[in-house]
């Protein structure tokens, strides 16, 4: 048989130290899901640029296309803005969502092993690295510059 004790401590319900303890438990997890909703929330509003980001990259490779270059010299192309891009691929004229979704990108290719000597190329069996970059501002929203790189290995027939 229970002590009369032992029932009127479990009519009485949780203890303090329990209901401190389930607080804490429940804290900690609503904090977790805090910082996970606003590591999300932050993510949503950077895939956009990224996505357009990439279609700058589409459109500069259309635009000056790698297998078209004879020369080394032309695969540096400094910085272009996108309607340059546009303007050289179509004669329609981009149309008004389309000037704000590229607004402020740019694309650039650059050779990064401009200086490299023969020795260097024959030893590396003509491969040359091509940096493209599309660099965007912030577009009113105050968080600066940015920028994606792509690299590109690209193999150079030998000069006979």
């Amino acid at each position: 048989m229970l002590s009369a004790w032992c029932l009127v401590r479990m009519r009485n319900g949780f203890t303090l130290l329990e209901v401190l303890l389930a607080a804490i438990i429940l804290g900690a997890g609503l904090a977790g899901i805090l910082v996970s909703m606003s590591q999300s929330q932050r993510l949503m509003k950077t895939v956009p640029d990224l996505e357009t980001s990439q279609e700058v990259m589409d459109l500069g490779e259309m635009a000056y296309p790698l297998d078209a270059v004879t020369d080394e010299d032309d695969i540096d192309t400094g910085e272009v803005k996108v309607s340059e891009l546009w303007d050289m691929l179509t004669d329609e004229r981009m149309t008004d969502r389309q000037e704000e979704k590229f607004h402020g990108f740019t694309w650039e290719r650059e050779l990064i092993d401009k200086n490299m000597n023969d020795e260097d190329k024959k030893h590396f069996n003509n491969l040359l690295r091509v940096k493209i970059t599309v660099t965007w501002g912030d577009r009113g929203r105050g968080r600066g510059k940015k920028q994606q790189e792509s690299y590109i290995v690209l193999w150079k027939e030998p000069e006979s």
